[in-house]
C-alpha cells in the first residue's frame, strides 16, 4: 500500500469517534488531562496511553495541540486515542473557567517558581475533581493559562534537571492522582 515495509503487514481502519464537547467529557469525570500546545504526535499518543492506564477519564485540548487521531499518535497510544474521550476547547483558556464551574480544581504542571511538589498539590484534592494541565516541551504552559489554575505543581528533580518529557510528567501526575485518590 505504501510502497515499502513500514506497517509490518498490519493495517487497520477505524471510524473517527464522534466529536464531543468539553461539557460532554466533563460529565461524570473526576480526573481530566488538559493539554496546551502539545503538538508532538508521539507525546500525544503516550499521554493517551498513560491516561487510559492511570484512570484519567478524559482529555481536553487547548490551543496548539496536534490531532490525536493522526496515525502516529494512534499507534503510540496503542489505540487508546480512539477510546479515551476527548474534546477540543472552543474558548481557550475560557473553557478552564467552565471546568471550574463544573467543580474541577485545576493544577498547572510547571517546574517554575512558586510551584509546590506534586504530592503536596494533590493530597488535599483527593476527594475532588481535578484537571491536570501540561504544556508543550520547552515553553510549557502559557502564563495566562497558569494564572487560571489554583495551584502550580512540580515534580521534584535531581542533578540540576529542570523537567521531564511532557508525557512522562503527565504519567507521574496521573499516577500520583490515582495513588492519592486511592
Amino acid at each position: 500500500v505504501v510502497g515499502f515495509h513500514l506497517n509490518r503487514g498490519v493495517l487497520a481502519a477505524a471510524p473517527r469517534p464522534v466529536e464531543l464537547t468539553v461539557p460532554q467529557v466533563l460529565e461524570g469525570a473526576r480526573t481530566v488531562a488538559v493539554l496546551e500546545g502539545v503538538n508532538d504526535h508521539e507525546n500525544l499518543g503516550s499521554i493517551f496511553r498513560n491516561a487510559a492506564g492511570l484512570n484519567v477519564d478524559a482529555v481536553v485540548f487547548g490551543a496548539g495541540c496536534a490531532d490525536p487521531l493522526y496515525r502516529r499518535a494512534v499507534r503510540v497510544s496503542m489505540g487508546h486515542a480512539l477510546l479515551v474521550p476527548y474534546a477540543w476547547a472552543q474558548s481557550w483558556p475560557g473553557d478552564l473557567k467552565l471546568m471550574q464551574d463544573n467543580g474541577f480544581h485545576l493544577i498547572a504542571m510547571t517546574p517554575g517558581e512558586g510551584s509546590v511538589p506534586l504530592a503536596d498539590a494533590l493530597a488535599p484534592l483527593a476527594d475532588h475533581k481535578i484537571g491536570v494541565l501540561v504544556g508543550a516541551e520547552g515553553p510549557g504552559l502559557a502564563e495566562h493559562t497558569m494564572r487560571a489554575c489554583e495551584v502550580r505543581a512540580r515534580i521534584p528533580m535531581s542533578r540540576g534537571t529542570d523537567s521531564l518529557n511532557v508525557a512522562t510528567a503527565a504519567a507521574m501526575a496521573f499516577y500520583e492522582r490515582a495513588r492519592s485518590a486511592g
